[in-house]
């Protein structure tokens, strides 16, 4: 079966990253996430645009990818592990200087005993309860960590996507009670903390989503457009039904477009008689529920038979369709699926 076309512009990640460093300023370094395989569209091609448009501290979530990362760009640039330092990692922490963030006694007492004198950053618990060293533990290894001069010390805002939320302002109130007065580069924000302003900016920004087109950086160029190629068309008549169990009956005689791709390829079943897909700007709806391999959509409206039809584009972004399936826009990136074929446009891929 043909799949569709993933379709990933560099050129736009590499100008989000520019523009989410212009909001952290002058003396705030902005680094990259490039985690989950840089959001579904590629770490390795991703972590060298980035690189290139000047990134030098990249952030992933375990050893193998940083693994991954360390291989695209060589030696030099920071590559953080959010995970920390696993039972097993040593080796390739060790050889391939990664930097993990240590998030528990056990990972600060694993990493100082198997490998001395290596580079380590702490990740602090200020409200998340996800990972990180929470105050009373944070109270009690301080002294001893940050005497081993750890390269970052982070934490992680739960709530920077809602601007408003009472929550922002208490984990950066927590976060300053267990850093001040530490000489140690600090980082709190990700996209939605650039976005908050410079209170939360500290020494270090690590965007990820908006630097892949997504919310809350609105003003992000979008990455991604996925085109989905035309197999088959049928008319279907008054009353005649289309998919698996029978959800959708046509009202009218309907042109009836399928194409490839399904849930299987990351197109999530809860979009089934819900979002649109585009031809030339004209929204074509699906119809009937999404399968495993296919979609069914209505084309009565394009009065021709297109060669392909478009999920990801101009007129509808991947926080639209996440907003269309009840989930977000993370979630759509990050499903995109194997069968597609990947092409780059601009940059340095």
């Amino acid at each position: 079966m043909a799949t569709g076309t993933l379709t990933i512009d560099l050129d736009a990640i590499a100008a989000n990253w520019q523009a989410l460093n212009s909001l952290s300023g002058d003396t705030v370094e902005t680094g990259a996430v490039v985690k989950a395989d840089g959001y579904g569209l590629g770490a390795a091609r991703a972590a060298r645009t980035l690189a290139r448009a000047g990134a030098r501290k990249f952030f992933v979530a375990a050893a193998e990818e940083g693994a991954a990362v360390r291989e695209a760009l060589g030696r030099g640039p920071d590559i953080f592990i959010f995970g920390g330092h696993m039972a097993g990692d040593t080796e390739m922490i060790h050889d391939l200087d990664l930097v993990p963030m240590l998030n528990s006694i056990d990972q600060l007492t694993r990493h100082f005993e198997a490998l001395p004198g290596a580079a380590f950053g702490i990740q602090l618990d200020s409200g998340m309860n996800r990972l990180g060293l929470e105050p009373a533990e944070w109270a009690a290894v301080s002294e001893l960590a940050v005497s081993q001069s750890p390269k970052l010390i982070m934490s992680h805002l739960a709530s920077a996507d809602e601007p408003d939320s009472p929550q922002n302002a208490d984990q950066l109130r927590q976060f300053r009670e267990m850093t001040d007065g530490l000489d140690v580069p600090r980082s709190l924000s990700a996209t939605g903390g650039t976005l908050l302003g410079p209170d939360y900016h500290f020494d270090v920004t690590r965007p990820g989503i908006g630097l892949y087109g997504g919310l809350p950086f609105a003003e992000a160029k979008p990455v991604v457009r996925l085109s989905l190629p035309v197999i088959q068309t049928r008319l279907v008549a008054p009353g005649e039904t289309v998919g698996y169990n029978a959800t959708w009956s046509a009202p009218e005689e309907k042109l009836i477009a399928t194409v490839a791709a399904g849930y299987a390829d990351g197109i999530l079943r809860a979009i089934s008689n819900k979002a649109d897909l585009y031809f030339n700007g004209t929204p074509c709806p699906i119809v009937g529920r999404v399968s495993m391999d296919l979609i069914t959509v209505d084309i009565s409206a394009l009065g021709e038979v297109p060669p392909a039809l478009d999920i990801l584009c101009a007129e509808q972004g991947v926080d639209d369709l996440a907003n269309a399936a009840g989930t977000i826009g993370y979630e759509i990136l990050t499903s995109l699926g194997a069968r597609y074929e990947r092409k780059t446009i601009g940059g340095f891929a």
